[in-house]
């Protein structure tokens, strides 16, 4: 009996040693003085640079907000641009330290790539887009068409899926790129241009006549996009994770980017457990009692984000639809902050 209690003490010894050897990504980040962020090559809505390099988005705020929490200063991020191949190669290697790239998570990407989604940033489902003189207004439609598609992605294998489904035929025009396909799409190379919905309304932004084409209103997966951390590092996981649920709890409490201050000294008891005037939850992460402040007031509250570059603040103007509060009829939940 002492020998097996000895082996599992030893075991268990081990198992913390290794924990806390591989627990080192907030350090590094620290030492660094900045956050690497894995991004697309420029998606608008999610993350796109300016003429002058700045970068903006919903993955891009994110990234923000995680570098609000540690620093205190939103932009000591470093961004990285990545195609959709070697977005994954780029997080194992440690280049990045988070990837927040409109990146779907599915059972094998979670099990087979080293690493964790911590959490879902936008519903989404793969759709269609077409030139309207093509004079189709359902992609049951879309018999024989030709259909320009990026590789590296989850959008082939649902393209396959939805025309067998439904006994149509098709051509496949892939391209390495976002911006070849999209290009390749415009000149008319196939018939149809596809991938998850709110990139086709990012994109069609990017052509030269956007009102001659439009999106047709299938949708044909279901695509929860999120950010993904590597394996074997539990308190960095726990940090990407709950800054997305701290920016979802804010906007369902009410406190914005303006208003973070006058919350803050409110005696309601969730408002001080949350903005850290109550309890340690921010030094259960590895960061400050006034974590959430440093987030909220930074980069805003969910709807805060969502409006600005994606939804009615934005350009491309997407409904909530899925990604409002769960009280709102809604996807997004965030566990309690207690």
């Amino acid at each position: 009996m002492k020998r097996v209690t000895l082996a599992i003490t030893l075991a268990l010894a081990a198992g913390l040693t290794a924990q806390a050897a591989d627990a080192q990504t907030l350090k590094t980040v620290k030492d660094r003085g900045m956050l690497s962020c894995g991004v697309s090559q420029g998606l608008p809505g999610f993350s796109s640079p300016d003429d002058k390099g700045n970068w903006t988005g919903l993955d891009v705020d994110l990234c923000r907000a995680v570098a609000a929490a540690i620093f205190n200063d939103p932009t000591k991020v470093k961004y990285v641009p990545l195609s959709a191949k070697d977005r994954f190669t780029a997080l194992q290697s440690g280049e990045v330290d988070v990837l927040s790239r409109n990146t779907t998570w599915t059972i094998s990407r979670d099990t087979s790539l080293g690493a964790n989604f911590t959490g879902v940033t936008y519903y989404d489902g793969q759709g269609f887009m077409v030139k309207k003189s093509l004079k189709v207004n359902s992609a049951l439609e879309l018999n024989s068409a030709s259909v320009c598609v990026q590789t590296g992605t989850t959008t082939e294998q649902n393209l396959a899926d939805y025309f067998k489904a439904n006994n149509m035929k098709y051509e496949v025009i892939a391209f390495a790129t976002n911006d070849e396909t999209v290009k390749a799409y415009e000149a008319g190379r196939c018939d149809v241009f596809t991938t998850d919905q709110s990139g086709l309304y990012a994109n069609r932004l990017k052509l030269a006549n956007p009102n001659e084409h439009m999106v047709l209103p299938e949708i044909i997966s279901k695509e929860p996009l999120g950010p993904m951390v590597r394996h074997g590092d539990d308190q960095w996981f726990d940090i990407v994770k709950w800054t997305l649920f701290a920016m979802i709890t804010a906007e369902e409490l009410g406190v914005t980017s303006k208003n973070v201050d006058e919350k803050a000294k409110m005696e309601n008891p969730e408002l001080k457990r949350v903005l850290g005037t109550d309890g340690n939850f921010g030094e259960q992460l590895g960061l400050t009692k006034d974590w959430v402040v440093r987030i909220t007031k930074a980069v805003g509250n969910y709807g805060e984000v969502f409006d600005r570059n994606v939804g009615a603040g934005s350009p491309l103007a997407i409904n909530r639809g899925l990604n409002n509060l769960w009280n709102k009829g809604g996807l997004q939940y965030a566990p309690p902050i207690r």
